[in-house]
């Protein structure tokens, strides 16, 4: 079976982590939970530091600080309608699978913000690594609605691995 995720490395303690697999169960129940088979797509995930995705959030948001993660889909796929389902992702072909987009890590404000929640930084990474598949996928929760569908779908995903809803 071929890696969902392609995995960028710029810090090693995500190495000590164990991210990899982490990283592939997250993306793959994600895909899954929405009706998508994993083995037709890709994703890159780059895991970094906070002065990486500092300068990520600063060049792409405007922001010029630290953020939890960060992620770029390859197309638009996000719905018109607030609170409408995004646009489905056809699916590539054996060996070419389609590419759904990128996602950035930080290290330093996934502990701190695990700690400060007093949540395993496993079980908080792997949240924030649904919540990036989501955005790859055309979820957003900048509308009132479209937010709600993004986090009831988190909230299931991540209890259908044994993680509580993030957002009690």
């Amino acid at each position: 079976m071929e890696p969902l995720v392609d995995i960028l490395t710029e810090d090693a303690r995500w190495e000590a982590f164990g991210l990899e697999p982490i990283a592939e169960q997250a993306a793959r129940v994600t895909l899954e939970a929405l009706g998508l088979d994993p083995s037709g797509y890709s994703i890159s995930l780059l895991c970094c530091n906070d002065a990486r995705i500092a300068t990520l959030n600063e060049d792409f948001r405007g922001k010029p600080q630290p953020t939890n993660v960060l992620s770029w889909p390859s197309e638009e796929r996000g719905a018109d309608k607030d609170g409408g389902a995004p646009e489905r992702p056809e699916p590539g072909m054996p060996g070419m699978p389609e590419e759904l987009g990128d996602i950035a890590i930080a290290w330093e404000t996934c502990e701190r913000e695990a700690g400060e929640q007093g949540k395993q930084m496993r079980d908080h990474v792997t949240h924030l690594l649904v919540h990036g598949t989501l955005h790859l996928l055309g979820y957003d929760h900048i509308r009132e609605k479209d937010a709600a569908l993004m986090e009831g779908l988190e909230t299931r995903i991540l209890a259908s691995m044994g993680l509580q809803d993030p957002y009690e």
